[in-house]
């Protein structure tokens, strides 16, 4: 992969010297969803983690980084992340507040460093796929290593 390739988050991991791959993938601009992302890849969609931003009614934003096919528990997160309630950014809200557009949100690099989330079941996995902060790239990770470098916490099942 040549440098000017390279994503902000890749730079990012490569300076912490943590591995990782680069995976490219057919952008469906109609279906930007980790289903269709899983199936590009050939990978279960369980190890292709989607990155959602939240704002909370006390703490503000707030990061949650959870298996393709799961659905973030709003009441759940807000209590990990000190709130009361929580809710979905809305899209127009993505790029400004982090850096990223939808379907090319990772957790790696954000314009702000927001409290992180990733769900536990990452550690079933010896890697876990997660966005390269574009659309059409994934980056394979080791989760342990995405834990380390965001300094998540675990979202529990």
């Amino acid at each position: 992969m040549k440098p000017e390739q390279k994503t902000n988050a890749a730079r990012l991991l490569d300076a912490a010297g943590i591995a990782y791959e680069l995976i490219p993938y057919q952008v469906d601009e109609e279906h930007l969803d980790a289903g269709h992302v899983a199936a590009q890849l050939g990978e279960d969609i369980e190890q292709v983690f989607k990155t959602l931003v939240l704002r909370g009614d006390k703490n503000g934003f707030f990061v949650c980084v959870i298996p393709g096919n799961f659905e973030v528990d709003l009441k759940l997160a807000a209590r990990l992340s000190g709130n009361k309630s929580a809710e979905m950014i809305h899209v127009k809200e993505l790029l400004p507040t982090t850096g990223y557009i939808r379907g090319g949100c990772t957790p790696i690099g954000m314009k702000k460093k927001f409290p992180t989330f990733i769900h536990e079941s990452c550690l079933l996995y010896d890697y876990i796929y997660i966005s390269a902060g574009q659309r059409g790239l994934q980056i394979k990770i080791n989760p342990q290593d995405l834990l380390d470098y965001t300094q998540a916490e675990l979202y529990p099942l």
